[in-house]
Order: C-alpha cells, then structure tokens, then sequence
C-alpha cells in the first residue's frame, strides 16, 4: 500500500476539505488567545528559546514566532503538495537539536517527482546547509529527541523508529493491526460491515512523548475513525522485547501527546469522525490526563482537525490547526 498522509496512512479514506469549526471552549480557569492566517496549514510546534517554531505544510516554510508576536519565514523551503488522498503533505515538525535545526519531512507529493528531501529527518545548520540524517521511513510525521537519540513515529510503518546521530537506524516497535467490535462498525454502516465479519485497522501511530523512562505513543487508528478506538501505549525508553502497555483507552483519533511540568499527559484529540461529512468540525478536543489518578479533563474543546499540542512553559500551551489557527491557552489558575 501506498504511504499517505500522516493522519490518513492506511486508513484507505479521508473528506478533503479543511474548514472553521465552531469557536474553541475553554475549560475555567484558562485564557484563550488565538491567531489565524487564511491559506495556513500549521502542523509541527516546538520552543526554540524564546520562540516558537512551527511547520506550514501549505506552502512547505517553517516559521519563526518571536516576542513580538509576529510570524517570520525562515530557513529552507521544503517539498510540499498534497498526497493522494488530498491531505497535505510537508515538513511535519521542526526541532531545535544543538546547532541545527530538525525537520521530519513527510511523503512525496502526489505531483511531484520523489526527491532527496522526502520521507526524512533532515538537519540544517545556521547557514541553511542541508544533511539528511535518514531517509529511511515512510510517512515520519513525529519525533522527539532524548541522550542525542531520535524516537521517530513512522505513520505509514505502524513503527517507532530509534535514529542515532549518524542516521543508524533501527525499530523499536511495530504496531499490530487493532481488532474492532463487529456491533460497533454495523452502526457505522450496517450494509458495509456485516454481523459476520470481523474487521481490523492499521494502529497508525502519530504523536510521542517520553516520562518516567517510557515513551508514549498515540495511536490514532485506521478508517473507520470509530469514536472511542484510539488509545495510548507505552513502551521502554531504553526497547526490549515487552510488549506495548495499554494506559489510555476510548480516545477519537488521538494526534499528538505531551508531558506538562506536572507530569500529565496532554493529549490532543483530532475529532470525531461521520463516513459522509469526515471529521467533525468542532469535535477535537485537548484533555489533561492526571497522572496519579488518571482522571480526564477538556481544557480545550471545539477545535477542528487540530495537530500538534506544545508545552510552553508550566503555566502555557499552544496547539495548530489545519485550518491555519494557533491557539495559545495560558493557566491562570491552579487546576
């Protein structure tokens, strides 16, 4: 099968167009500042210093988020396009690694030729001087950078990748195909999924974050998109044989996860999903999960096929949209 975009691989289908939900809720206790940039498709966040840096898969650029609030285009520009499913595809994420800079950079445009920079980790240094640290994946659409090694999500694999600074490369983890009740999918569609079939999904992996010596996978799961048959895993920071630990069940489509100064797990819900309208507009959400008691907040509702969540600092979030919305949530109370 043909990788696809990060959020669609193996997933077989997926409605195309990216529009404005309904206003974002938020949970007391919280302030919501939001920027939009018409034409924008923000997906990758991370903090550079005192800036933010963020992905646009619609025009392949990063962006610089200085102090003064404003967006600046820097650095090289990367392939970008749409996949064959019509999602976009690009430069899924930045990150800071010492002197360079980081960028997992998804599939090959649907027309376009596949080039050097595709399905890579590529670096770039202050210069602009490009190194491809390994082209070795599919669709890399996370990372996270722990002892100098990159932890790399390989959508289209189902597969936690394990990278060394010399692009040695090997896998962690790969996903088994996820079993879905038979009574669920015939309301989904009763004429589609028969009482007598079983049916079952790629895992399709998306967000990582490491605590306490685990990482901690999404799995957003494969088409259908069945509410509530998204999960996170976790496995050993340092691999091993042991199978993945279930620790979060009955999430819709989780995307992307982080570890906040208390230790929760943030994890940021794409939506919800119907066959004929696609995601829902709206129906993506960003939970606190507590560590100690598991107990499950919305700190951030109405969002429509969000994609990254970044921890700022111990008081402040911020998480992309496709549609082109940065939303900055700042606690103003202790939860």
């Amino acid at each position: 099968m043909r990788p696809l975009s990060a959020l669609t691989i193996a997933a077989g289908l997926l409605f195309l167009t990216i529009e404005a939900g309904a206003e974002p809720t938020v949970a007391p206790g919280y302030r919501l500042e939001t920027i939009s940039t018409p034409g924008a498709a923000y997906s990758g966040l991370s903090r550079d210093g005192e800036d933010l840096l963020v992905t646009d898969l619609a025009s392949g650029r990063l962006y610089r988020r200085g102090p003064d609030g404003k967006l600046a285009a820097f650095g090289p520009a990367f392939p970008y396009g749409l996949d064959v499913i019509g999602d976009p595809t690009g430069p899924y994420r930045v990150v800071r690694v010492g002197d360079d800079l980081v960028v997992a950079q998804g599939w090959t445009p649907v027309n376009s030729d596949e080039g050097p920079l595709d399905h890579a980790l590529v670096a770039f240094d202050g210069t602009g001087k490009l190194r491809v640290i390994s082209r070795d994946f599919w669709n890399p659409f996370d990372f996270i950078v722990a002892g100098g090694i990159y932890y790399v999500i390989d959508s289209a694999r189902n597969s936690v990748e394990r990278v060394q600074a010399n692009g040695r490369k090997d896998t962690m983890m790969t996903f088994r195909r996820m079993g879905e009740a038979t009574t669920a999918l015939q309301n989904l569609s009763p004429t589609e999924f028969a009482e007598e079939k079983s049916y079952e999904v790629d895992a399709v992996p998306t967000g990582i974050g490491l605590r306490d010596e685990r990482l901690h996978i999404a799995l957003f799961g494969g088409f259908p998109f069945l509410a509530g048959a998204g999960k996170i895993v976790s496995i050993p920071e340092a691999g091993g044989a042991s199978m993945p630990r279930v620790d979060v069940e009955g999430l819709n489509a989780p995307v992307s996860i982080a570890v906040d100064s208390d230790g929760d797990l943030l994890v940021l819900e794409h939506g919800t999903y119907d066959q004929k309208e696609g995601f829902h507009k709206g129906s993506g959400r960003l939970l606190r999960l507590d560590k100690m008691t598991g107990r499950r907040t919305v700190i951030l509702g109405g969002l429509t096929r969000p994609v990254s969540v970044l921890v700022w600092d111990e008081r402040r979030l911020v998480v992309s949209e496709l549609g082109g919305n940065l939303h900055f949530l700042t606690r103003e109370t202790a939860h």
